[in-house]
């Protein structure tokens, strides 16, 4: 997340630090995307849990449960789509940042980062980087489910 940090303060986009509000934006970004699957096939896919390789809330793309767009479409469609407000936030952390004025985030900010989801403040998109050099970037669409 520094590295991130770094990229948006060294191009004037300004955001704002929330720690603590990770768990929420996990289960709002699960709700928008993988509300679809029941119980049993968010734990096939290991959505959730802490065991082996679980608890990815990217595997809704990874195991083909939801439609999206792979790696350069999904770069370009992030690139392209209109950003206002913004939400960023990681697999593993508490933090999240909000950026206020987001049409100038790139999708090449984000190509080292890991596990890093970013929404639109309704939840209406996504566009997530993985820690798996094969899986992702993804971008995806509610309406398009």
């Amino acid at each position: 997340m520094e590295n991130l940090i770094e990229q948006l303060q060294s191009k004037n986009i300004k955001f704002k630090a929330s720690p603590y509000w990770g768990i929420y934006f996990r289960w709002r970004w699960e709700k928008a995307f993988a509300s679809h699957l029941k119980q049993c096939e968010k734990e096939k896919i290991h959505l959730n849990g802490d065991r082996y390789f679980s608890g990815y809330l990217w595997h809704v793309f990874s195991y083909d449960r939801r439609p999206y767009l792979l790696q350069t479409a999904a770069n370009d469609a992030f690139d392209a789509v209109k950003k206002s407000k913004c939400y960023i936030f990681y697999q593993h952390s508490a933090d999240v940042l909000t950026v206020e004025q987001a049409d100038t985030l790139k999708a090449a900010q984000f190509v080292n980062e890991e596990d890093v989801y970013v929404v639109d403040e309704h939840f209406t998109w996504t566009y997530v980087v993985t820690h798996e050099n094969y899986c992702g970037p993804y971008f995806s669409k509610v309406d398009s489910y």
